[in-house]
């Protein structure tokens, strides 16, 4: 295995716009609906796929404008949908990085919102590439983004490593033919990638 590719959201970026929107409802339960009915994960993948925040914030302020300060949150506050790294996952990448394995990163993001995570986490700059969903306007698991990141560096999926907390995602890299590890946390993916050679101790 010569390289290592990671899923950031869930992997090793602790994200959640619950975070954002405990400090603006008065409950838990406020927050689930207000996710669930109004700014859905449906809603905020579109980002993800290339749509502008402007657009989408008009969009749905247009369906609820009870709700337009809300809504509009998402997009002016959304740094404060990050709750941090995910100590463990850092550490294991920093240890790749150490034993020169080659690091990459494929990611449903936001192209408007990603700038804000490479000024919030150095190790980002670690990587050889990434692959943002909005710069390339498509999301996994659509197998045209996988092959986007192995085209654009010159991977070979048989010795490709790819990490994501997603099933369909990692299903999707796994048919093209790269091993596919579904991450559950850093001790499974630590074992994990023992098993497979690229950590040592």
């Amino acid at each position: 295995m010569k390289a290592v590719v990671f899923d950031l959201g869930g992997v090793l970026v602790d994200w959640d716009p619950r975070y954002l929107y405990r400090t603006l409802l008065s409950d838990d339960d406020a927050v689930e609906r207000f996710l669930a009915e109004v700014t859905t994960s449906e809603w905020n993948a579109q980002q993800d796929a290339g749509r502008t925040w402007a657009d989408a914030v008009a969009t749905l302020t247009d369906r609820f404008p009870e709700h337009s300060e809300l809504i509009a949150a998402y997009d002016t506050r959304w740094i404060e949908t990050i709750g941090g790294q995910i100590e463990g996952t850092v550490d294991i990448l920093r240890e790749l990085r150490a034993d020169g394995v080659g690091l990459y990163a494929l990611t449903n993001w936001s192209a408007e919102k990603f700038p804000l995570a490479v000024e919030r986490f150095e190790w980002l700059s670690w990587f050889a590439g990434i692959v943002v969903s909005g710069t390339e306007r498509m999301v996994k698991p659509d197998p045209r983004i996988y092959q986007v990141l192995l085209d654009r560096y010159g991977l070979d999926a048989a010795s490709t490593v790819y990490i994501d907390d997603n099933p369909p995602n990692v299903t999707a890299a796994a048919q093209l033919g790269m091993t596919a590890l579904h991450f559950t946390g850093p001790d499974r993916l630590r074992a994990d990638l023992r098993r497979l050679g690229l950590l040592s101790g």
